[in-house]
């Protein structure tokens, strides 16, 4: 289960990663926005981290006008490693090296087809690099 998250600045490429869901027919539970009215983006940052926290979603996607906003809110919490990603290599560095659990994205920095390439990448990557990657992520953990 993918949990997602946005605000106003980020509801039109959500819309465009729902579609690539949908498509692939990966199960996610949407909290919102729903709309392109102004909001603020800790609320669905926090509904998205209570979803991974509490074991109902694996993995998140977070989306705000920047992307900063949003991962620095769900950075605040133990146990979340959110990302934020505007190319692949990014996306596929941070899921073999940092385990990162949410993907974070600007829906004002990044056009449709790239983000849905950093989804389809942030998704697919495995965490693959070992001990020495999971000794920081304890460390990291332990702040």
């Amino acid at each position: 289960m993918v949990a997602l998250g946005c605000d106003h600045g980020g509801f039109e490429l959500m819309q465009e990663v729902i579609h690539y869901l949908d498509e692939k027919k990966i199960p996610y539970r949407n909290f919102g926005t729903f709309d392109t009215k102004s909001t603020d983006y800790p609320t669905y940052a926090r509904k998205v981290v209570n979803s991974i926290l509490s074991g109902e979603s694996e993995k998140g996607i977070l989306i705000c006008g920047t992307g900063i906003g949003i991962s620095i809110t769900a950075n605040r919490y133990k146990g979340i490693r959110a990302a934020l990603c505007s190319d692949c290599f990014s996306a596929q560095a941070t899921r073999e090296h940092n385990d990162a659990n949410i993907l974070a994205m600007g829906g004002r920095v990044l056009g449709p087809g790239l983000a849905v390439k950093i989804v389809d990448t942030f998704l697919n990557t495995p965490f693959s690099e070992g001990e020495r990657h999971k000794r920081r992520i304890e460390m990291i953990d332990e702040v």
